[in-house]
C-alpha cells in the first residue's frame, strides 16, 4: 500500500506540474487573433487552446500558422491528466497514436441515417437531462458498437462519469427517436409513391418527435380510410375558401360555392361546415398551436381519473374486481401519480374492470380558443360577424375533435412509458443487487429443496461446486427422527456445517426442523448453521438444456437442490444460468414491454459479470457469454480453444480465437482475469517438457531453452496496481518509480488501472 500511495502521489504531482496556466493560454489566443497573415480566423477551443478543426479530424495539426504549430507541439509534449470538469481524455487513433485531447468526439453535430427537422442530440439531452456534448459522445460510442461496461470503465471522461443505468436510459431513448425517424421516412416514401405528399404535409412529418404525433398526422392518409371531414371538404373545392377566410376575408363570398345538386354544397350551412372542417384540420396540425397548448397544460392541473366499469360486474370475477378496489373512484394529478399506480390502472383497463380518462379543465380550452382567434390565427383583414363565427367554431371544433384526444393520448402514452421504464429499471436494480451478493467461499454446503409429498431434495457440493452426494428425505410425513440420522451421517461424512434451504413450499416447516436439531446440538461435534435463499427460477433451470448438459445423469428434482446450494456459494455464476425475468424481483413484469425488459436485464447481467470479471481458464461457457463484447458463439469458441490448447497464459492469446477480432478484443479484454499461480505452475510444466525435448535432440550438449512468447505470462493481466508494483520490486529489487514512468507502455497501463481503481 505504501507503493500505491507513492504512485498516486507522483501522479498528482505530475498533473500539477504539467497543467498549463490559463494566462499563458489566453495570451496565445490573443496572439493568434492578431495574426494578419491568416486569411481566415480559425475557431479556437477554449479547453486546450488548439484549433477545433484539428481536433475533429484524425490528421496531424496543420503547419500553415507558426503560432498554432508551436502551441500544438507544446500540448503534445505534455502527459495530459486532466481532472477538471468537464474532464478531458487523450483518445488514440490509427493516424494519431499519441492521442488527442477531446471533450466531444467531433462536436455536438451528429449525422443520422434519417434526417429530421429537429436535432437528435438536443432532443436526447432534453429527454434524459444529460449534457448535449455527452449525448453526442454516447451516440458515436454506441455507433462504434462499444458496450456499456466498456464505456463506463474506460471512457469515463467522455461521458462525464455517468453510471450504467443512465447510459441504458440514453440508449433506450436514442432507439425510440431513431424508430420515429425511420417510420417517418418510411411514411414519406409511401405517401410520395401514392401522390399524396404535399409540402405542408412533408414539413409536418419531419416535425414529429413521437410516434403519437406521427400517428396523428398520418391517420387520414392510411389505406382503407374513407378520409377525414377536412379531406372530403377539400375534394369539394372548399380549400381556397378556408385559406381566403384567413388571408383576405373581405373578398370571400361563401354563397358562390353553393351547388344545389352536390352533396356537401347544397346550402350555405353545408359550405360553412366544410370550411370549418378544413380550418380545424389546419389548426390541429400547426406546430406552434400544438406547442402552445402543451405549454398551457404544463401550467394547469391535469388529472387522470379511473372508475369502475359498468359491465365489469357481469363479465369479471369478483376477486379480480376487489383487487382494484382503491381505483374504483380514483383521481390524481399526472405530475404526482406514482408509476405503480399507472401500471395498476392500465391492467384494470385491459381487464375491462376500470374506465380511465384524462381530465383537462375548461380554463385551458377557453384560453386556447382566445389565443387562436386573437393572436395565432387572427385574420389579416376585418372579419364579418358570420365569418368570425365560423372562425370561432373552427377553433372549438379543432380543440374538441382533434387536439383534446391527441393530448389525452400523449399524456397516457408518456405516463405509461415512464412507468414501464421505471419498472424495468427497478427490476434491473434488484437484479444487480441479487447478482452481486457476497459469495460464501471455501465451504461444503448442503442444499435443501423443501417439499411435502415428494420429500425434501438434498444435494451436497464441495467448495469448488462439485456434486458430492444427492438424496431425498421425507421430513414432514412422520419420519423426521429416522431421517435426522441420515442427515447427520451425511454432514459428518462430508464435514458439512452449512445448510441452505430454499424458500419454496414447506420452507418454514423445514426451517423449524433444522432449527430444532441445531438447538439440541444434534449434529455435534459439527457447529451447523443454516440460511434461507430464494429458489425463484430453480425449477425452470432444472429442466433447461443447460442443466441437462451440465448434470446429465441427475434427476431434475435433484438439480434444483444443487442450484439452491450454488446460489450461496457463488450467486453470480449460478444466477446467470437462469433467464433474468424468471428470478422474480420485478414489478408488473408481465405488463411492460418484453423487448425492453429483456434488453435491460441482459445488459444488467453483462454489467455485473464484467464488473466482477471472470477467470477465463475455469469459468463456464454460460458465464463467459455475458462478458462485454462476447456472445454465445464467441464464448463457445473460447472454450473450444481452451480445451484444445490448454489454459490461456495472457490476453494476447485471445486474438488467436476464431471470431475475436480487434473490436471484440478491445471490449472484453479488460474484464477477463488470469490466476497467476495456476499459470506459473502450467508454464513451469511446459518449460520442463521443452527442456527435456531439447536435451534429447542435442544429446550431451545442454543449452538453456528460450520459452515461446505465447507461454510468457503478463503480470499486468491481474489488473491490480499493488500487484504491478510488487512485480516492479521483484524486477528492480526496489520500487523504482523513475523506471516505471520512463517506459511509456508500462506508464500508460499503470495510468489506466489507476483511473479505474481510484
Amino acid at each position: 500500500m505504501c507503493g500505491l500511495f507513492k504512485a498516486k502521489q507522483y501522479l498528482n504531482n505530475k498533473v500539477q506540474l504539467q497543467k498549463p496556466k490559463e494566462e499563458n493560454v489566453g495570451s496565445k489566443l490573443n496572439t493568434l487573433k492578431q495574426m494578419p497573415v491568416l486569411p481566415k480566423k480559425p475557431e479556437v477551443c477554449p479547453f486546450q487552446g488548439v484549433n477545433v478543426k484539428n481536433l475533429e479530424s484524425d490528421e496531424k495539426p496543420s503547419t500553415s500558422a507558426p503560432v498554432v504549430e508551436n502551441q500544438v507541439k507544446h500540448e503534445k509534449s505534455e502527459e495530459d491528466f486532466a481532472f477538471d470538469e468537464p474532464p478531458l481524455k487523450k483518445m488514440k487513433s490509427a493516424t494519431s497514436p499519441e492521442g488527442k485531447p477531446v471533450k466531444s468526439l467531433g462536436g455536438n453535430k451528429v449525422k443520422e441515417e434519417f434526417e429530421m427537422n429537429w436535432d437528435i442530440v438536443q432532443v436526447l439531452s432534453d429527454r434524459t437531462n444529460v449534457e448535449p456534448w455527452v449525448c453526442a459522445n454516447l451516440i458515436r460510442l454506441f455507433k462504434e458498437e462499444n458496450t456499456i461496461p466498456f464505456i463506463v470503465r474506460y471512457r469515463k471522461e467522455l461521458i462525464n462519469n455517468l453510471e450504467a443505468d443512465a447510459l441504458r436510459e440514453v440508449q433506450q431513448t436514442l432507439e425510440e427517436l431513431r424508430t420515429v425517424a425511420k417510420k417517418t421516412h418510411t411514411m414519406i416514401q409511401k405517401l410520395k409513391k401514392e401522390g399524396k405528399l404535399s409540402g405542408c404535409l412533408f414539413t409536418s412529418l419531419l416535425n414529429c418527435r413521437t410516434l403519437e404525433e406521427l400517428d396523428h398526422v398520418t391517420t387520414p392518409y392510411k389505406m382503407g380510410s374513407k378520409g377525414t371531414k377536412a379531406q372530403r371538404a377539400k375534394q369539394l373545392g372548399l380549400e381556397p375558401a378556408a385559406l381566403s377566410l384567413l388571408q383576405s376575408p373581405m373578398a370571400l363570398n361563401l354563397f358562390s360555392y353553393i351547388r344545389p345538386n352536390t352533396k356537401g354544397l347544397a346550402n350555405i350551412q353545408e359550405v360553412e361546415a366544410g370550411v370549418q372542417h378544413i380550418l380545424a384540420d389546419i389548426f390541429a396540425k400547426d406546430k406552434d398551436t400544438l406547442d402552445f397548448i402543451r405549454r398551457l397544460c404544463q401550467q394547469r392541473y391535469i388529472c387522470i381519473q379511473s372508475a369502475l366499469a359498468k359491465v365489469s360486474s357481469k363479465n369479471s370475477n369478483e376477486k379480480d374486481i376487489d383487487k382494484f378496489q382503491i381505483y374504483h373512484e380514483f383521481s390524481c394529478n399526472i405530475k404526482n401519480i406514482q408509476h405503480h399506480q399507472i401500471l395498476a390502472i392500465n391492467r384494470g383497463e385491459n381487464l375491462k374492470i376500470l374506465t380511465v380518462k384524462v381530465n383537462i379543465p375548461d380554463g385551458v380550452k377557453n384560453e386556447f380558443c382566445w389565443w387562436c382567434v386573437n393572436e395565432r390565427w387572427r385574420p389579416k383583414q376585418f372579419l364579418k360577424p358570420e365569418l368570425m363565427r365560423i372562425l370561432r367554431n373552427s377553433v372549438e371544433d379543432a380543440y374538441k375533435r382533434l387536439i383534446y384526444p391527441l393530448l389525452c393520448r400523449e399524456f397516457r402514452s408518456k405516463l405509461t412509458s415512464d412507468a414501464e421504464k421505471e419498472s424495468v429499471m427497478m427490476f434491473g436494480r434488484n437484479l444487480r443487487q441479487l447478482l452481486l451478493t457476497s459469495p460464501v467461499r471455501g465451504r461444503t454446503l448442503m442444499g435443501v429443496d423443501p417439499g411435502y409429498k415428494h420429500g425434501c431434495k438434498l444435494a451436497i457440493i464441495s467448495p469448488t461446486s462439485q456434486i458430492l452426494h444427492t438424496d431425498i428425505v421425507y421430513l414432514h410425513s412422520g419420519q423426521g427422527f429416522r431421517e435426522a440420522e441420515k442427515i447427520k451421517r451425511l454432514l459428518l461424512q462430508f464435514s458439512c456445517s452449512t445448510v441452505v434451504i430454499g424458500n419454496g413450499t414447506a420452507c418454514r416447516e423445514t426451517e423449524a426442523y433444522f432449527a430444532d436439531l441445531i438447538m439440541k446440538k444434534y449434529f455435534a461435534p459439527l457447529d451447523v448453521v443454516y440460511c434461507i435463499v430464494s429458489e425463484a427460477g430453480a425449477s425452470i433451470y432444472s429442466v433447461s438444456p443447460e442443466a441437462s448438459k451440465e448434470m446429465p445423469d441427475l434427476d431434475p428434482n435433484l438439480r434444483s437442490a444443487v442450484s439452491i446450494a450454488r446460489r450461496v456459494q457463488d450467486p453470480l455464476a449460478e444466477l446467470v444460468k437462469i433467464e433474468p425475468k424468471h428470478i422474480g424481483v420485478g414489478m408488473y413484469q408481465h405488463d411492460v414491454s418484453q423487448t425492453l425488459l429483456k434488453a435491460t436485464l441482459d445488459s444488467v447481467v453483462e454489467e455485473c459479470v464484467s464488473f466482477v470479471g471472470v477467470d477465463i481458464n475455469i469459468c463456464s461457457e454460460i458465464l463467459l457469454r455475458h462478458i462485454a463484447g462476447l456472445n454465445a458463439t464467441r464464448a463457445r469458441n473460447i472454450i473450444e480453444w481452451r480445451e484444445k490448447n490448454g489454459p490461456f497464459i495472457n490476453r494476447e492469446q485471445l486474438k488467436e480465437v476464431k471470431g475475436l477480432g480487434p473490436k471484440t478484443f478491445q471490449q472484453c479484454a479488460g474484464f477477463i482475469r488470469f490466476n497467476q499461480d495456476y499459470i506459473k505452475t502450467f508454464c513451469r510444466t511446459k518449460k520442463g517438457q521443452s527442456t527435456q525435448l531439447t536435451s534429447e535432440k542435442q544429446g550431451k550438449k545442454k543449452s538453456k531453452p528460450t520459452p515461446s512468447a505465447s507461454y510468457q505470462p503478463n503480470p499486468l493481466d491481474q489488473t491490480s496496481v499493488e500487484k504491478f508494483l510488487n512485480y516492479c520490486k521483484k524486477v528492480k529489487k526496489k520500487c523504482n518509480y523513475f523506471f516505471i514512468f520512463s517506459d511509456n507502455n508500462l506508464f500508460s497501463l499503470l495510468r489506466q488501472e489507476y483511473l479505474s481503481f481510484r
